[in-house]
């Protein structure tokens, strides 16, 4: 077995191991439960599934929120959702006149209403942006759940954290849209059966 035969089968089964770990977590397997029934509940009553986040986790939002606009296992009515920070213009502008540190805050108090539910996503959970986001939510009255990391970082002082078993931001990051998808799929499934009709 060549060297980098070895390195392969040593992430996979690094990555096994806190999927794993997050299957054996009882707590985090109810949050992410309880998330889809909040998710479901604000699609049925007009609201709308709101992310964010940076770099990768930026990726992962904008990903997550079009499996919601289009669709993900089957056809079905489009579900109202967003990722925070795609319309560059707004970005570059909000990032000039207030700094880079509103760039998530400003987007959300002109678009969020009460009822919507907003999904930070967060490898540290220190980011500034969302951070300040998080708490411009509380301020809106926004449902707020943040996706993190083992520890939590400041977020977890702000909001309820799913944190993944893991300080390893590839491992931290594999959870996250593991658990996306999850979601994505189970509010899919519940929002159709419960008389939101497939196409």
């Amino acid at each position: 077995m060549t060297v980098a035969v070895q390195e392969i089968r040593s992430q996979v089964l690094a990555s096994i191991a806190v999927k794993q770990a997050l299957l054996e977590d009882v707590r985090l397997l109810d949050q992410i439960g309880n998330l889809v029934s909040q998710c479901v509940g604000a699609l049925k009553a007009g609201g709308k599934i709101i992310f964010a986040g940076n770099g990768g986790s930026f990726a992962d939002a904008q990903h997550l929120s079009a499996e919601f606009v289009s669709r993900f296992k089957f056809d079905r009515v489009p579900l109202a959702s967003i990722a925070l920070g795609t319309n560059n213009s707004a970005i570059s502008a909000i990032g000039n006149d207030y700094g880079y540190d509103q760039v998530f805050s400003r987007e959300l108090e002109a678009i969020a209403k009460p009822g919507d539910v907003f999904i930070a996503i967060s490898t540290s959970g220190n980011s500034s942006n969302i951070l300040a986001a998080v708490q411009k939510a509380a301020t809106l009255g926004i449902a707020t759940i943040c996706l993190t990391g083992h520890a939590g970082g400041k977020l977890a002082a702000l909001c309820e954290c799913l944190r993944m078993p893991s300080n390893d931001t590839a491992r931290i990051q594999e959870c996250h849209i593991t658990i996306g998808h999850i979601i994505c799929g189970l509010v899919e499934q519940i929002y159709s059966s419960e008389g939101m009709h497939c196409l």
